[in-house]
């Protein structure tokens, strides 16, 4: 028998709820030469650490038999079940957190088998809990949430990330990026991609994309953006965005606008 994944969801944001309370707490007194490098510009911390182990806990004892895919690999090899599987970003905009700057996220989503059922993406310092569950809506603070009803890309505010690592493409990025300033009301760099999608579903983007992703940084995100009306995609394709390393997600409305503009420049 599948679990109540409404309730599943509300116990899921209780965790991410108590979670974010930790990073909050931390980063009163974080000391940024604790910082350690994963890679080039791509920067872990102890509080990612820890508040990935406390994830981990909690989701154990929520659903005993998934697996989990994480970013930090505090659980493990990742062990993606042929039934559930958690994927967990526990600090989505870690260098945000390095600086200072207050735009980060936990994100946690649970896979059935190939479907996102549930997710929550918690910002932290504005302390909003966006949860969603498949077939059951979007919701932020308990709040029902829905994308724009913007028609065109002319009307719209997008969102994009740029990569810390495998700047080869950045000859094809640079002008579609110059193409969106011009064509929208304005481009948005965030730094976190939870947070992007997050505001996609509540309607404080109208669209947001980027490449180069991991499944943690979007898995919570994507299935938000569906629940709350939109669409998710590849840039120029239909295909699985959830492990497709990069992510277009729109209102609906304007996203054969968005995959015109980027088919455009982007091979």
């Amino acid at each position: 028998m599948l679990p109540d994944f409404a309730q599943l969801s509300l116990a899921l944001a209780a965790l991410c709820r108590t979670a974010a309370e930790f990073i909050r707490q931390e980063a009163t007194t974080f000391d940024r030469a604790k910082v350690e490098h994963k890679g080039l510009h791509d920067l872990v911390s102890y509080v990612d650490q820890e508040t990935e182990r406390r994830l981990v806990a909690g989701l154990r004892a929520l659903l005993p038999e998934a697996g989990f895919i994480t970013e930090e690999g505090t659980a493990g090899p990742d062990t993606h079940s042929e039934e559930f599987t958690w994927i967990i970003d526990p600090l989505d905009g870690t260098t945000n957190f390095v600086h200072g700057l207050p735009v980060y996220a936990i994100s946690v989503a649970l896979l059935h088998r190939k479907e996102l059922v549930v997710g929550v993406v918690h910002e932290v310092n504005r302390d909003e809990s966006f949860r969603a569950v498949r077939g059951g809506g979007a919701f932020c603070n308990e709040q029902p949430i829905r994308v724009t009803d913007v028609l065109t890309l002319g009307g719209g505010l997008v969102a994009t990330g740029f990569p810390y690592k495998d700047f080869d493409r950045m000859s094809s990025y640079l002008p579609l990026l110059a193409a969106f300033m011009q064509r929208t009301h304005g481009v948005r760099r965030l730094g976190s991609a939870a947070v992007d999608l997050a505001y996609v579903a509540a309607g404080r983007f109208e669209g947001f994309f980027e490449y180069n992703l991991n499944s943690y940084d979007v898995a919570a995100g994507i299935l938000l953006v569906r629940e709350a009306g939109g669409q998710v995609t590849q840039f120029l394709a239909a295909g699985d965005p959830l492990f497709g390393r990069e992510v277009l997600a729109s209102n609906g409305h304007i996203h054969a606008q968005m995959q015109q503009t980027i088919g455009e420049f982007w091979a």
